[in-house]
């Protein structure tokens, strides 16, 4: 599929400015952190990774916002979210990492809470905690995503290429997409904890 990524950042950033106009409670705070997520994205596709890694760090502070602004005690997205968009951006993801697990991402029985503690852990190079902990993750979580955690855990590299591998060519086979940006996301941000243990 040949995408124009400059249109499509243009819908985003004309979906957060809208945003920005109503109320900013809980619910509104999300929206706007997935516009600019899509925002980001879509410049980082286009090959703008300034502007890109700008509109990521404003995804990553609306998602810490709307977890602040109360509403489900179990929204794990968002902190998910906002380490994504830091290590996509290229920044430091640790202080949301620590607020993932101070908010009790481990202690929960969430497969996506268990997901956000593992990518903390990982985050802060905690590995043989995360190492523990992605066994819990249960049959349901996506195994090549569980796959490439547990090989970042274990610096084992040739696994951790063969997953984000596999998690890449499940994006081709996708229907539905976080604010429609087939971008691998996921991916992306693994690939930066690569970076730090395989380079």
């Amino acid at each position: 599929m040949r995408v124009d990524w400059r249109e499509w950042y243009e819908r985003a950033a004309a979906r957060y400015a809208a945003g920005e106009t109503r109320e900013p409670d809980e619910r509104q705070l999300v929206q706007l952190a997935n516009s600019a997520w899509a925002a980001g994205l879509s410049l980082l596709m286009a090959g703008e990774r300034e502007e890109a890694a700008e509109w990521l760090r404003r995804s990553a502070a609306r998602y810490r916002e709307s977890w602040d602004a109360g509403g489900a005690p179990d929204a794990w997205g968002r902190p998910i979210g906002a380490m994504k968009a830091l290590l996509i951006a290229g920044e430091d993801a640790s202080d949301a990492a620590q607020w993932t697990l101070e908010a009790g991402a481990v202690e929960t029985e969430s497969p996506i809470g268990r997901y956000a503690s593992v990518l903390a852990l990982l985050v802060l190079e905690r590995d043989d905690e995360a190492a523990a902990l992605v066994a819990r993750l249960g049959e349901d979580f996506p195994a090549d995503v569980a796959g490439a955690l547990a090989a970042l855990a274990a610096e084992e590299a040739e696994a951790y290429r063969e997953a984000v591998a596999a998690i890449r060519r499940e994006l081709e086979e996708r229907e539905s997409f976080l604010e429609d940006v087939p971008v691998p996301d996921t991916a992306l941000a693994l690939d930066v904890l690569a970076a730090r243990r395989f380079t």
